[in-house]
């Protein structure tokens, strides 16, 4: 069953880090993705560039598309990236969302893929 960990950061607190604490706490997650990729329930993992680097917003109403530059209006966080895992339940979705390192540092959502229409 496909359940996704979407990691909320708070806002700017990617810039309180040096870069070598950035590097290393990106490292962190890419061990953490690896250690699932092994017990092969992972299908896919990204981290999103920080949203001031050109997020921008789609949207068709009536016919007309606009394009509006920021992610999500008035937000205190961002998505900083996602680990889509195939586990059997929600229980062993949250178990892996407890030992994902950014748990630490940000709020690690845990949600069932499902169609639009459910």
């Amino acid at each position: 069953m496909p359940y996704m960990l979407l990691i909320h950061e708070p806002l700017g607190q990617r810039a309180t880090r040096s870069r070598a604490e950035g590097e290393a706490v990106f490292e962190r997650m890419v061990r953490f993705g690896d250690e699932l990729r092994t017990q092969d329930v992972l299908l896919a993992v990204e981290s999103l560039a920080n949203q001031d680097a050109g997020a921008t917003r789609v949207q068709v109403r009536g016919g007309k598309a606009s394009v509006v530059d920021g992610p999500f209006a008035e937000a205190k966080e961002m998505v900083g990236g996602f680990y889509l895992l195939n586990v059997k339940t929600r229980e062993e979705a949250l178990a892996i969302a407890r030992r994902c390192p950014a748990a630490e540092w940000a709020t690690v959502e845990v949600r069932e893929t499902a169609p639009c229409y459910v």
